[in-house]
Parts: C-alpha cells; structure tokens; sequence
C-alpha cells in the first residue's frame, strides 16, 4: 500500500460511524483472555490503543478493568467511543503526531489499526511508548475459505463487473494456508535478507494466538457491513451501488436471504526488550 493510498483509504471509515459501530463484529472472548494470560491485560493495566474506532476493543478492556487511553484519528468515532466509555481519554489525533505521555503504558494494542500507521513511524513509537517488558498487541482480521462457500465464489461476478481493482478469479484462502503476520519480527527480517522496520529490533520476536469463527449474515446486515470497508467507500458512488444491489439480489434470489462468513482473527504480541 503506497503512502498516497494509505491516507485515502483510511479518512474513509468516518462516512458513516454508527453503521461502522453496528455493523463491524467484535474480537472473539478468547482473544482477551489470552492479552490478560500473557500481557496482563487486567486490574491496573495502563494501555494505549492506537485507532480506537468506536470502542470495539476498548469496551472489553475497559471491563477487565485496563486504563485505557485511546487514539483515533475519525472524531466522529471518537465521539462514539467517548460515549460508550465516560471518563475514558480518547484523542483525536494521528498516532504518528500525537505527543507521547511521560508516563509509559504497559500495553500498547491496535486492533485492526496498525497497518493503516505509516510504517516508518508505528514499532519505533510503540516501543516509545511502552515500558521494557511491555507488549505491543497487534490484531489482524482475515476474511477465509469457510461458511456459505458457493456463495463466495459467485460473489466474485459482482466485484469484476462494479470494482475495477478486482483480480479475475479471486478466491478465499483457507485460514491454515493465510501466514503469520510477521514481516515486522527482526528475526524475519535478517533471514530473509530485508531490512526491518525502524524499531523492530527493540522487540522480542513475537507470539501468535489465533481464533477461527463463523458469523450469519441476514442480506440487510450484510449489506451493512459492506459499507463499512475501505474498499466499498472509495467506489464511485454509482459502481458502489450497483455492486451492493447485485450482491444483495443474489444473497436473496440464491441463498434465501442469508449467508454465513468465516473469520480468522489473529493476536500478534510482542515484548519491548
């Protein structure tokens, strides 16, 4: 993703942040028992989430008893955050610019956020920002081979004919064949001859927990969540809504109104050295 490309795409979830907060899942119970198991993610914890979105993560943390302080770039979800959470910092800023606390976090998570942060800036920062001994958790979602899979081969009609950016015979991967979500490990790195990130090397090399589940979707719901991504929001408006009318007609002509979907959510966490 080109920096140009990485500005543009993610100024595009604030269009419309209450159906982004209805329509997006959460993260999967199991993930925050493993960042309470090996990140202390508990009582007391001081943690920093990067891109806090209307409160996805924060939510659970918060109810685990963490201090949390959020940064988000969208002060509409901010608002929203703020609003499920009362007494809950939550800035509204670039992470790359926000002015760093002298008090270090224990935890640093970003949930679905971190790839969207200028990769010059978001290990260094991090570790910045954290205490030594401190985890950075990052977690990556993946859309994988599973559910209503016929559905999902057909779909892929809709996206040629009204996304141009579409590759022709697209499919999904099954989640043991999606790799770990390492390129940011030192060890990584220097095996494959790659110069690592700044601030990479201030890191142990990291763990990973993963969680497979299965979400039904009523044609309406789905729909909904199809216009909280990147990739529907930069659409020409009318390429937008011709592809979420061809999906939604073969969701009820073929599927009777509903569909299942596979997710593969993935923990990555990392200790400052």
């Amino acid at each position: 993703m080109t920096d140009t490309d990485r500005e543009r795409l993610r100024g595009t979830f604030t269009q419309d942040v209450e159906r982004y907060d209805r329509a997006r899942p959460g993260y999967p119970p199991p993930m925050f028992d493993d960042l309470a198991e090996h990140a202390g993610a508990g009582p007391g914890c001081r943690v920093l989430e990067i891109g806090c979105g209307t409160g996805k993560a924060t939510v659970p943390l918060a109810e685990r008893g963490c201090r949390v302080v959020g940064v988000e770039l969208g002060a509409e979800m901010a608002s929203v955050a703020r609003r499920k959470l009362p007494g809950t910092t939550v800035d509204v800023a670039a992470f790359e610019d926000w002015p760093l606390p002298t008090e270090p976090f224990d935890l640093v998570l970003a949930a679905t956020s971190f790839h969207w942060i200028d990769p010059a800036v978001r290990i260094a920062k991090s570790a910045d920002a954290l205490r030594p001994g401190g985890t950075l958790a990052t977690v990556s979602t993946h859309h994988v081979a599973g559910g209503t899979e016929d559905f999902f081969v057909e779909v892929q009609r809709c996206y040629e004919r009204f996304d141009p950016t579409t590759p022709p015979g697209l499919r999904l991967t099954p989640a043991a064949n999606i790799p770990h979500d390492s390129q940011e490990s030192p060890n990584r790195n220097v095996e494959q001859g790659n110069t690592a990130l700044p601030g990479a090397d201030r890191f142990e090399s990291p763990v990973f927990h993963r969680y497979e589940r299965d979400i039904t979707y009523g044609t309406a719901d789905y729909l909904d969540l199809l216009g909280t991504f990147s990739g529907t929001l930069a659409l020409d408006p009318t390429a937008r809504a011709g592809l979420l009318d061809c999906i939604g007609t073969l969701i009820d002509t073929r599927y009777g109104g509903r569909i299942i979907k596979r997710y593969l959510t993935e923990l990555r966490l990392a200790v400052r050295r």
